[in-house]
């Protein structure tokens, strides 16, 4: 190459070769001060792109062990609230079981176990109303499976995780009824003298004298006692059971024969038990107990209702078609993962006593909000109630526990693993390698001094020419 001033072209090189190794070493300072490789789409697209979506997935792990760790928290405080529910229920039984020994119990004492019974089931009503996480309420059936009913003489009792949400009608095919016996010869007249009825074998005293209507409020003073209820039916003296059910029965005798002026239920044991409730619910049989219908099979499976009573007849329920039964899942439902539907559902059923120990074969009480204990019959039914609302608190519980040991903390330990491994992939991508970059920036900066240097020693060369003039 020539020896020249007007085009410097030895300079020119220089200049770009600093160019680039400053624009290097810029490069690298970015990257030493940023700590990231990658930080902007020019310094790599594709890498870009395969970062921000696993940032975009990370972003999403965390977010989602956070929801299990709350939804952690919401299931510890409805399992928290189940736990002393049954504790209530351990006391209720163990005042159940005083009860059943009748030998030495008076009325007083049953009473008195009654009593705190009573309070016990207005606690655990309490609880079930206010238990939440929140404001969102756990325990009274918002946050499990719920049927409304169309008919006003059909009540929604319970459903189960095997209910699927629908319509299913209800229809009666043959009535419930109460244990009933009515006097076989109507007293016209008051008692001619003193008599003694013996009702479910509790001793019943009834004083010469006494009218009907007297005769009626009389019994009527121990149905406590008997579960029995006594009326006036067009001029005859009915007694019925206080439910319905093949377990209802009523046993009835008077020291008396039966005569216009005695109670008139004669002195010949007279006794009758009730019929249990037979019917369809979406068209599918099934089970009846008392006046609690029971879907065993079907998409309804798991679902109760309780009919009520026919108005023109109170002994008995109503029959035929009774509308329909509309149910709807309002599981509670998780986002336990950190993409779309990657969810975890469960219900909690409602825990007020009208919903625990609902429908026991062969038991006076419908649920255990009816247990009654001043009677040793009702006692004993009282406990096989008690124990199948133990059975329903437990089995929500056990539940409730394999929900949250199985569904959420395998969940969470293995988005804790996912979130480790992403990040991981995401930092190979994007951080900065300090060893390597360092490395890397001494070399620029040695080029930049040295391109520094033989730059100004390029602008120099055309001054040579001055020699040749001389």
């Amino acid at each position: 190459m020539g020896l020249t001033i007007a085009n410097n072209v030895t300079s020119l090189n220089a200049q770009n070769n600093l160019t680039r190794a400053n624009s290097r070493l810029t490069k690298s300072v970015e990257r030493l001060s940023s700590g990231l490789k990658i930080n902007r789409g020019a310094d790599g697209p594709a890498a870009l792109v395969i970062s921000e979506k696993q940032r975009a997935q990370i972003s999403g792990l965390k977010q989602a062990i956070e929801n299990t760790e709350k939804a952690v928290s919401l299931v510890q405080t409805a399992e928290g609230a189940l736990g002393e529910i049954n504790s209530l229920l351990l006391k209720v039984r163990t005042l159940a079981i005083d009860s059943a020994n009748t030998g030495i119990n008076d009325e007083d004492a049953l009473a008195a176990n009654q009593s705190e019974i009573n309070n016990a089931l207005d606690t655990i009503d309490r609880i079930a109303n206010n238990t939440q996480f929140l404001t969102k309420k756990l325990l009274d059936g918002s946050a499990g499976i719920n049927g409304v009913p169309n008919d006003t003489d059909v009540t929604f009792l319970q459903a189960t995780n095997d209910t699927s949400a629908g319509s299913y009608a209800v229809a009666i095919s043959a009535a419930a009824e109460k244990a009933t016996i009515t006097n076989g010869t109507a007293q016209s007249s008051a008692l001619a003298g003193a008599e003694n009825l013996t009702i479910n074998g509790v001793a019943i005293s009834l004083n010469a004298g006494l009218t009907q209507s007297q005769v009626v409020d009389r019994i009527n003073e121990f149905t406590s006692q008997t579960g029995v209820t006594a009326e006036d039916v067009a001029g005859n003296t009915r007694l019925s059971s206080a439910n319905f059910g093949t377990n209802a029965s009523i046993s009835v005798v008077s020291d008396v024969a039966a005569a216009a002026d005695s109670s008139g239920f004669g002195n010949s044991v007279s006794t009758d038990s009730g019929v249990d409730i037979a019917g369809t619910i979406d068209g599918v049989a099934a089970s009846g107990s008392g006046n609690v219908l029971s879907a065993t099979s079907g998409a309804a499976q798991g679902l109760k209702i309780q009919v009520g009573t026919d108005p023109s007849n109170a002994t008995q329920t109503v029959s035929g078609a009774q509308g329909a039964v509309s149910v709807s899942v309002n599981s509670l439902t998780f986002q336990i993962g950190a993409n779309a539907n990657q969810t975890a559902n469960i219900a909690i059923g409602r825990v007020n006593p009208s919903s625990l120990g609902v429908g026991v074969n062969g038991n006076q009480f419908g649920n255990l909000s009816e247990v009654d204990v001043t009677t040793g019959a009702g006692a004993q039914d009282a406990l096989a109630v008690v124990d199948a609302a133990i059975d329903d608190i437990t089995n929500l519980r056990g539940d409730l526990g394999a929900f949250q040991q199985n569904t959420l903390n395998a969940t969470a330990n293995n988005l804790r693993a996912t979130l480790e491994n992403t990040v991981n992939a995401e930092s190979v991508i994007r951080d900065t390698d300090f060893a390597e970059e360092i490395a890397n920036f001494t070399q620029q900066q040695v080029l930049v001094q040295a391109g520094t240097a033989v730059l100004g020693n390029a602008n120099q060369l055309p001054q040579l020419v001055l020699s040749l003039l001389g």
